[in-house]
């Protein structure tokens, strides 16, 4: 069951492809292309692209992004710091999506969710902005009541839950720490659905995981990357992704599709 994206009973999938830009820039070639990986998402039943654009360049390019716009009819959803720098690029190209995350010069990866309980101020011109301009905004969070509420305030539609913690919790065998993690999550969705915010998830995501994400009835949406570009290198990513949907799909089940559709 792939599903159309914009059946609410469909829990969307996104591939993120900054990390076939880090294999190539390894070289500082053009070989792997990212885009040429999206390219080949729309065919094998991805609803959505992400790209990252960094301050120091480290994976995705500029034109990366632009030959994204350009080349690719599946939505974009461009991962951004809240600086004037990403806003002037994301304004000018306006994506269909815009996930604001933290982000720190040093860091291997995205490090936790934003605090936008705590950062309020500088947060609402840039959100505003995005919104005026007819791109969707999305708020990369823990999931906390806190940051949940916030974000409502923030008038934000989407938020995308780190699942980081979840997913490093199951991948060191802490059994009751992965209970907690995924009732916060679940609790997290909940609320803000209840609040009428969109619920995405990402971070960490693999197969032993996705089943018990998925299998959140208010999930829309799941962004996965490294994963799936590493899983890539052994099976190929028609293969990978084939095998991501079909968990996602068995999660989901009938009762959670009912309830959703109803």
């Amino acid at each position: 069951m792939t599903g159309d994206r914009h059946d609410p009973a469909h829990l969307r999938l996104g591939l993120n492809i900054d990390h076939v830009a880090t294999v190539r820039n390894a070289r500082g070639g053009a070989y792997p292309d990212p885009v040429r990986a999206a390219r080949l998402a729309e065919s094998i039943g991805v609803d959505g692209i992400t790209a990252h654009l960094r301050e120091d360049r480290r994976h995705i390019r500029d034109d990366d992004i632009a030959r994204l716009m350009a080349e690719i009819s599946l939505p974009l959803n461009f991962e951004m710091a809240a600086t004037e720098e990403m806003l002037a690029i994301v304004l000018k190209y306006r994506p269909h999506a815009a996930c604001i995350v933290p982000e720190k010069r040093a860091e291997l990866t995205t490090e936790g969710g934003l605090d936008v309980a705590g950062q309020m101020d500088a947060l609402r011109d840039p959100v505003a902005r995005l919104l005026d301009a007819g791109i969707r905004v999305s708020l990369f969070i823990d999931p906390d009541a806190r940051q949940i509420e916030a974000a409502k305030a923030l008038a934000a539609p989407v938020v995308e839950l780190h699942t980081g913690t979840f997913c490093e919790k199951a991948t060191h065998g802490d059994v009751q720490g992965r209970a907690r993690e995924l009732l916060r999550l679940r609790e997290a969705a909940s609320l803000g659905a209840g609040l009428g915010i969109e619920i995405h998830a990402g971070h960490g995501i693999d197969y032993d995981t996705v089943g018990e994400i998925a299998a959140i009835p208010e999930m829309r949406e799941l962004n996965i990357g490294h994963f799936l570009i590493g899983e890539a290198i052994f099976t190929g990513l028609e293969d990978a992704v084939a095998r991501m949907r079909q968990l996602m799909d068995e999660a989901r089940g009938p009762a959670i599709l009912a309830g959703v559709g109803a």
